[in-house]
Formats: C-alpha cells, sequence, structure tokens
C-alpha cells in the first residue's frame, strides 16, 4: 500500500518542479529581450562603456525547450522571438533571393527570312510636293553609232518635147524626145512611159502649150486607167497649161501621158527652137520606209 501512495506522490512532485521551471524560463527569457533592446547583442553598456556580456547558460538553453513540449502552449499564443547572430537558432524569416538571367545565353540565334506579306490597302494620294532644286549637269555622252540614211531609194525623170502634135482618129501616146532628168533610166525614151521599178508614192506634173484656135485635151495614164485629165478649150490665144498629181505605184507599174482621139481637131504645140511641153515625175516615199 505504501508503495500505491508514492506512486501519484512522486507523479505530483515531478509536475511541480516541471512548471516551475517553466515559469523560470519564462521570466529569464523575457529579462533577456529587454536587454537586447537596450544593448547591443553580444554587450551590456555600463556607465558609458561596453562590457562583453557572459555567454548564456546551458541550462537556461535547456530550460527553453521544455516550453515547446509545454502542455499549456496551446492557451497561451506564442510571442515573436527575436534572435542574436551567435544564436544557432534559424531565423524564422529569411531573404528571397532575386534571380538573376543572363540575357546573353537568352538571344537566339538570328533567324530565317519570312515569306513575304500579302500587299496592303493603298493609302490617300498625297499633296504634291514644292519643286526640288536644280542637280547639277551631268557629264558629256559618248558618240552614239552612226544611224540609217534617212532615204535609201530614189526614182526621179523630167522630159520634154520639141515638136508638135495633132490628133488623129486614134488615141496616141505621147513620146518626148528631151532628156532633162532620167534616174537609172526608168523612163523609156521610145515608148514613152515610165516603168516603177521603186514601188510608193510618186508625185508627177505635165505642162503644156495650147494650139491658138484648136483644143487641148490630154490625159496622165496609170496603165490602162484614165487619172487626171489636161484640157483647154478652143481660143484665138494660145496659153501655157499645167496639171498635177501623186500616185502610189506598185512595182511593174506604167505612167504615160495620151492625147485623145480627133473627134474634134486636138492639138498641142511646140517648135525646134523651145521646148513648150514637159513631163516629170519623183519618188516621194518608198513603200518599206516608216
Amino acid at each position: 500500500m505504501a508503495s500505491c501512495a508514492l506512486g501519484p506522490l512522486q507523479g505530483c512532485c515531478l509536475l511541480l518542479i516541471f512548471t516551475w521551471a517553466t515559469v523560470l524560463g519564462r521570466v529569464s527569457h523575457g529579462q533577456q529581450r529587454s536587454q537586447e533592446h537596450e544593448v547591443t547583442p553580444g554587450y551590456a553598456k555600463v556607465k558609458g562603456t561596453k562590457e562583453t556580456l557572459p555567454p548564456q547558460d546551458h541550462n537556461e538553453r535547456t530550460d527553453e525547450t521544455p516550453e515547446k513540449h509545454s502542455p499549456h502552449q496551446a492557451e497561451e499564443p506564442v510571442a515573436s522571438r527575436c534572435f542574436r547572430c551567435c544564436d544557432p537558432v534559424t531565423p524564422m524569416y529569411q531573404p528571397i533571393p532575386v534571380p538573376q538571367v543572363n540575357i546573353t545565353i537568352l538571344k537566339g540565334e538570328k533567324g530565317d527570312r519570312g515569306d513575304r506579306g500579302l500587299q496592303g490597302k493603298f493609302g490617300k494620294t498625297g499633296s504634291v510636293g514644292a519643286r526640288g532644286h536644280v542637280g547639277p549637269k551631268g557629264q558629256k555622252g559618248s558618240v552614239g553609232a552612226p544611224g540609217d540614211r534617212c532615204k535609201t531609194h530614189y526614182a526621179a525623170f523630167s522630159v520634154g518635147r520639141r515638136k508638135p502634135l495633132h490628133s488623129n482618129d486614134y488615141y496616141q501616146t505621147v513620146v518626148f524626145d528631151t532628156e532633162f532628168v532620167n534616174l537609172y533610166g526608168h523612163f523609156n525614151m521610145f515608148t514613152g512611159k515610165f516603168y516603177c521599178y521603186v514601188p510608193g508614192i510618186y508625185f508627177f506634173s505635165l505642162n503644156v502649150h495650147t494650139w491658138n484656135q484648136k483644143e487641148t485635151y490630154l490625159h496622165i495614164m496609170r496603165n490602162e486607167e484614165e487619172m487626171v485629165i489636161l484640157y483647154a478649150q478652143v481660143s484665138d490665144r494660145s496659153i501655157m497649161q499645167s496639171q498635177s498629181l501623186m500616185l502610189e505605184l506598185r512595182e511593174q507599174d506604167e505612167v504615160w501621158v495620151r492625147l485623145f482621139k480627133g473627134e474634134r481637131e486636138n492639138a498641142i504645140f511646140s517648135d525646134e527652137f523651145d521646148t513648150y511641153v514637159t513631163f516629170s515625175g519623183y519618188l516621194v516615199k518608198h513603200t518599206s520606209d516608216p
């Protein structure tokens, strides 16, 4: 029975000792915090001088340990603690390091050129700007290649007649006996006709002297077609009469002068001393020329 009574008594003694140890630990810890507010950690201020504090007793450290496991911990809120630099306990809040980024590592290599995008809408037309300054005079250019000749084809003739001619019962070709110009011989003096060897546009002119009291009636012919007429009525006076035209000729075309047949008296005047009748023509433009 005695042993059974000693068990509860010993438990009460131990509980009383543990409670007093906890209270003493709180009091010593509160005094230590008040000193830390007045004195720099690790030093004590005595009459204007600094004196090194004695290190904390090992028993005080052990007394703080049961406080963590005290059954009254849930009843009282735990106050925030201050730690000295020499205290081995890790602070509650630690500074978060700022991440450092190396920009040279993030920069990649230059990529390939992308595809060309669609053309955007045209903007509004702006106003005309002011005229700029006159630029400097350029250098003299080099001599160009020689150009083509302006005209590479030629044809011309001019003939006359010194004998008079009277009409008869049929048409007569006026034959000329005087040659002024006959380039390349394109006008045949025996037939009285101009033969086209260079196709193109030609100008022709006919001049005659009429006979007084007689009619003058001639045609300028292209092949067998009557193109223009030279006509003068009967008059007491003889006069100079002329006719001219332009014709487009093809190769081998013929141009000549024809005297109308003798339904009525028809004649042209001339003599051996002067030339009263002339017929001329020349090429104006070749067919292949621009």
